[in-house]
């Protein structure tokens, strides 16, 4: 959550909000996240990752879900239902939450464009470049938006 200043006629129907002992109204928002490519610790800290039949046995997420690893309709990339179940062997384009953002590691993983992924040429060019709306689909049921990304470390590997 973050906190921010707002003018004084703005209205407080947020669900968090406050005055300070001066007067000035704040409001907490959830879910802002603040994204940089400077250098810093925890941007080249490795995401521990566990192989695609780890995932199946051990990770419970994946073994509730219904479409992890499932390929889109119309992507030709996986689907990774959670951070955590990004697999270690899978040298392919997954899409992954947008929660990955937080842990994205630019010596581990690319960020690619969906664009580029298209399996089927009637799916609309995205400015955005994320899977999203009804073209993310698993065998016509809408997933959430999706980063398209791959395993660097994987590529390297002869």
């Amino acid at each position: 959550d973050r906190e921010f200043q707002v003018p004084e006629e703005y209205p407080l129907e947020a669900a968090g909000w406050r005055i300070d002992d001066s007067g000035k109204k704040f409001i907490r928002v959830k879910g802002v996240r603040w994204f940089t490519n400077i250098n810093h610790g925890r941007r080249h800290q490795p995401l521990a990752l566990m192989s695609m039949k780890d995932n199946h046995l051990y990770n419970n997420k994946v073994k509730k879900s219904t479409t992890a690893y499932q390929k889109y309709d119309n992507y030709d990339a996986i689907e990774i239902p959670f951070t955590n179940a990004i697999p270690s062997d899978y040298e392919d384009v997954m899409g992954v939450p947008i929660s990955f953002l937080d842990k994205y590691n630019p010596d581990q993983f690319e960020i690619l464009s969906a664009n580029d992924i298209r399996s089927d040429e009637s799916v609309p060019f995205k400015h955005h470049g994320l899977i999203k709306d009804k073209d993310s689909a698993i065998d016509g049921k809408p997933t959430y938006v999706r980063i398209v990304i791959r395993n660097k470390t994987l590529q390297n590997i002869i």
